[in-house]
């Protein structure tokens, strides 16, 4: 890496991301007394899925914990974990008016606030404000790429590069946090395009481990014409005809069948037109989705009585449920010093391998941040004075080392390689086991390509090099996933294995970065019928 001029900081902990996940955490531990720096691939406040629009929360009042809570448990198909549900609505719930503490404004209804949804530019604007108020220290435009850890195998610190001020930069800290978001491959979706895998990858070398990685298949809806803005409510007033004008259906019980979409775009063109939508929930759409009617205005298309092209984008695990294990209630990693939150951790005990959406992901984020932010804090605090006086190396592997004696491989390629393997719908919706050993073998080819020499004139090269790598690691890690869940379950489909198999209620855990591995981690508590509470801090599981 080009270390002319390279800056040198410490800090008590050191949050990646720049997200909700990465400023809530971030927070979280300033409030515990500690030093902390938070390094952003892009600006933070601007940058993520969180910023470009508007988010729903979930964040019922009390009187519907229940309600709420028994909804999510049963949508994780018995994966997910109630008291962790209970924990994330409760802690969200009590969350949110520091927010509006901090300057966001809520609308209102009866001179009360409606803590319910959020819009995303002005949340972070707040977020960002915040957090310079109390002494948090942003790196903007940083990407970090790699960890370092001491030699009891505890975390300390990153380092990464600068775009701005071209050059690398090193973080020496006592305790890390990973909120740097989910995979979603470059698909464009929005606000996505800085969710590469990049903390996935960073844990898993640095002795972590990933979890539930088969739910790393979340396809959102969005027009044809301008593939990016994934907002899928309006089109639950659509009607869907084929190229011919045909009627294709696709609701059940008046509700959007969620499996109709990729079927039928498989056999070829859908057409959707907003015609099932009245005056006044026109009225409501527009103004809580206002971005998704963007391209509409843009083109001058009128979806209540135009035919408008639609397609499905690709969002992986930022959506998904897939990413790095936590085995604590302070969202610990396997890695001593080592914390995740938001996309970037596994969300089964939330979800099980069904998606988030909006509103539980955003609860995620807002919960999880801030326990690893507090976790990162104490365990900062319990290393003494002389934390970052630690002896460490750096242990970025593919991607990060020059082997002159080996030809420079082509970023681009690489991306290109993988995305061929992870859009298309019957390759990554419709699974069978011949298709996912098809593209693994071909994944498999382009781990050994970026095994060679990286292109490291620039920083812009470096994280470019780098990117290659993480999206080729994690796409290889959840087509290895799903290869060994043999059944169907919420969005992990096997067309080979249609069923949902009671036998495998386990959460499987995965790593490796030559040699691919999977376990199962058994849940042997029953599954619950009632949202009850309970004293468990996770899923009870046993290793095999």
């Amino acid at each position: 890496m080009l270390t002319e001029n390279e800056l040198q900081l410490t800090a008590d902990v050191l949050v990646i991301g720049g997200g909700p996940a990465a400023a809530w955490a971030a927070w979280a531990a300033a409030s515990q007394g500690v030093k902390v720096i938070i390094a952003d691939k892009g600006f933070l406040g601007t940058s993520g899925a969180a910023a470009a629009s508007g988010n729903g929360i979930m964040a019922p009042s009390p009187e519907h914990w229940d309600k709420v809570v028994s909804e999510r448990y049963r949508a994780g198909k018995d994966l997910a974990n109630l008291r962790w549900i209970e924990r994330v609505v409760e802690k969200t719930w009590l969350s949110l008016p520091l927010v509006e503490k901090w300057g966001y404004r809520f609308p209102k209804e009866d001179g009360e606030s409606v803590r319910q949804s959020y819009y995303g530019p002005e949340y972070m604007r707040v977020h960002r404000k915040n957090l310079l108020r109390i002494g948090v220290q942003i790196l903007d435009q940083s990407p970090a790429l790699e960890l370092l850890l001491a030699l009891d195998g505890s975390v300390a610190g990153a380092r990464g590069v600068q775009r701005q001020h071209h050059r690398t930069y090193t973080v020496r800290a006592g305790a890390v946090v990973l909120a740097n978001g989910g995979c979603a491959f470059l698909s464009k979706a929005l606000g996505c395009n800085t969710n590469t895998g990049d903390g996935l990858l960073m844990a898993v070398e640095a002795g972590g481990e990933l979890s539930s990685m088969e739910a790393s298949n979340h396809y959102a809806i969005s027009t044809a014409f301008n593939a990016t803005v994934t907002r899928g409510v309006p089109f639950g007033w659509a009607s869907y005809t084929d190229e011919a004008g045909n009627d294709l259906g696709g609701y059940i019980n008046g509700r959007r069948d969620p499996a109709f979409l990729p079927n039928a775009l498989i056999k070829g063109p859908v057409y959707a037109r907003l015609d099932k939508a009245t005056d006044e929930v026109k009225a409501v759409i527009e103004k809580s989705h206002f971005i998704a009617f963007l391209p509409y205005k843009k083109a001058g298309i009128d979806p209540y009585t135009e035919r408008i092209p639609v397609t499905l984008v690709l969002e992986g695990t930022v959506r998904g449920t897939g990413g790095v294990r936590i085995v604590n209630d302070s969202c610990a990693t396997k890695v001593p010093g080592l914390y995740a939150a938001g996309d970037a951790a596994s969300r089964e005990f939330l979800a099980g391998l069904a998606s988030g959406g909006g509103g539980p992901n955003a609860a995620w984020a807002i919960s999880t941040g801030q326990w690893a932010g507090e976790g990162a804090a104490a365990f900062a605090k319990s290393l003494g004075a002389h934390a970052n006086e630690r002896v460490a190396r750096a242990v970025g592997q593919v991607g990060m080392r020059s082997n002159p004696a080996s030809e420079t491989f082509d970023n681009e390629a690489i991306v290109r390689g993988v995305q061929a393997q992870m859009f298309p719908l019957e390759k990554n919706y419709l699974r069978s086991e011949q298709k996912l050993l098809d593209s693994l073998a071909k994944l498999e080819t382009l781990w050994q390509q970026v095994q060679g020499n990286p292109k490291q004139d620039t920083v812009r090269d470096i994280e470019f090099s780098r990117r290659a790598v993480a999206l080729t690691a994690v796409a290889r890690w959840a087509y290895f996933s799903a290869l060994h869940r043999t059944e169907t379950r919420s969005e992990h489909i096997r067309v080979d294995y249609p069923d949902t198999d009671p036998n495998q209620r386990y959460y499987q855990a995965a790593g490796g970065l030559d040699n691919l591995w999977v376990r199962h981690d058994w849940i042997t508590d029953a599954p619950a019928t009632a949202p009850l509470q309970t004293t468990q801090s996770t899923p009870v599981v046993s290793k095999l």
